[in-house]
């Protein structure tokens, strides 16, 4: 069973429309969807917002749904220049920014683990960006052109890059500065995947992650970042699951 996971139900909800044989299981806080996605067993949560929320979901998702694989869907900010508004990152490793416990420890090293990098499961990340690649090729099918213009979405590519995982909201240009300083392979930040990726290796579940950038990481953010979720995120996770999962 595959266990996909967001941090808002609005990144899901399109995939949330089309489960099939659906079960809703409640516990922590948390809503369960488990069904049938493209002919796959699956479960569906969202899991709010920041490291712990995340890490806590996907501990319960793995104890209680026993999923043999686990991929984490959402938007993030673009931290290398080359990243633009609509375009896909496949995650191949993740780290935490914002972890610090020298000098015990290596700057961003994870305490005990002795690790500061979680890579992503090789061959479903190769699966993974075939079927991104395959949707971005046709995305003008499922995005309209008013719509990638008013959120200036121009010629979306797939990149496969470092993500960087922090309890805080990129915005100011010190934030940025701090992550390519010390993390040069870095394309962009948000606030979930290197907790989730964690939570994976320690149990040993292949991990990968799909998030789509949906600004600059700084005060330029989009027009309209809800529109831009529900609108653009969405579209873009069921057309790639619909891909990766057939």
């Amino acid at each position: 069973m595959i266990g996909i996971m967001s941090a808002m139900q609005e990144e899901i909800q399109a995939l949330l429309n089309h489960l099939e044989h659906t079960e809703e299981y409640t516990k922590g806080k948390r809503t369960y969807y488990k069904g049938t996605l493209f002919g796959k067993e699956a479960v569906l949560v969202f899991s709010r917002w920041g490291k712990v929320a995340s890490a806590t979901t996907a501990t319960q998702l793995i104890n209680d749904f026993d999923v043999n694989e686990l991929i984490f869907t959402g938007v993030a900010g673009g931290i290398h220049p080359d990243m633009n508004i609509g375009d896909i990152v496949i995650g191949k490793q993740l780290v935490q920014h914002d972890m610090n416990a020298s000098p015990l420890y290596g700057l961003f090293e994870i305490p005990l683990l002795h690790k500061t990098f979680f890579d992503t499961h090789p061959e479903k990340r190769e699966q993974l960006t075939n079927a991104c690649q395959q949707f971005i090729d046709t995305y003008t099918n499922v995005i309209s052109e008013k719509e990638a213009r008013s959120l200036d979405i121009m010629n979306p590519k797939v990149v496969i890059g470092d993500i960087a995982s922090g309890d805080q909201f990129i915005s100011k240009a010190s934030q940025v500065q701090f992550i390519t300083t010390h993390l040069e392979s870095v394309v962009c930040a948000e606030m979930e995947g290197a907790a989730v990726a964690q939570v994976c290796y320690e149990y040993e579940v292949p991990f990968s992650i799909i998030r789509i950038i949906s600004d600059k990481a700084n005060s330029e953010a989009p027009i309209d970042f809800p529109l831009f979720v529900t609108q653009i995120a969405s579209k873009y996770a069921f057309e790639i699951f619909k891909n990766y999962l057939q």
